[in-house]
């Protein structure tokens, strides 16, 4: 008789067990921003800090409506890179929204500048358009929308600090041939396309040295005029 009941018994004690852990077990996994950014962080780092890879760029810190409004681009195609395109093309808004919020609010500590490869001369080239412009060849300086200290303005003008010379000067490429594009008026096509080759690499080699101010982040909207109209930082 004792045999003949054990088993039975040992099923339903076990049924029993089973059915409390299920019970237990959340429905959902955990939802936080960063669970979902993770697919971010191999490229982009833990924080959004950047990593070794020169072509990818720090996401930390930067405008919360900027960082949103490349999200829009690569989801659209306005902004090129496969990877990119395929993880964003089925997002809705809200969440692309979020993901921009979370990334802006992250600060870690800027990155060193690297020691450039370019010459004095280039230097010397790249800080005199960043910083005067070229009022004969219509290209206004890089300050006078990114900032005296290259911070950015909020709500969508990102800074130029902690970038590395090829993403910078790839960038820059990619407005010049029109593989990257924004709202319009897009103020860095206009722009871009007044830049020659030799430009291009003393800007983003000159930008690219910059140190860490004591404040990287962006300043309020408004703090400066801009030059002229930019469909990403409305008036």
């Amino acid at each position: 008789m004792f045999a003949r009941y054990t088993a039975p018994a040992i099923a339903v004690a076990t049924l029993v067990a089973f059915n409390g852990a299920v019970a237990q077990t959340p429905s959902q996994p955990p939802d936080t921003m960063a669970a979902r950014v993770e697919a971010c962080t191999p490229c982009h780092g833990n924080k959004g800090e950047g990593t070794s890879d020169v072509y990818f760029p720090r996401l930390a810190g930067k405008p919360a409506g900027y960082l949103y409004n490349q999200l829009l681009a690569f989801r659209s195609g306005r902004r090129k890179y496969p990877p990119m395109n395929y993880l964003l093309e089925f997002l809705p808004d809200p969440y692309l929204e979020a993901m921009a919020e979370y990334f802006a609010s992250e600060h870690p500590p800027l990155p060193q500048p690297a020691p450039s490869e370019v010459s004095k001369e280039v230097l010397a080239q790249g800080e005199l358009l960043a910083t005067s412009g070229d009022a004969g060849r219509n290209i206004p300086a890089c300050v006078s929308c990114h900032g005296p200290g290259l911070t950015g303005m909020q709500p969508g003008i990102p800074g130029l600090l902690g970038l590395r010379a090829n993403y910078v000067s790839a960038q820059l490429g990619a407005w010049r041939y029109g593989t990257r594009t924004a709202k319009s008026p897009d103020c860095m096509q206009l722009v871009a396309g007044h830049l020659t080759e030799a430009d291009v690499t003393a800007v983003a080699a000159w930008l690219a040295t910059r140190p860490a101010p004591a404040n990287p982040a962006p300043v309020p909207k408004g703090t400066y005029a801009l030059p002229f109209g930019c469909g990403s930082q409305p008036n």
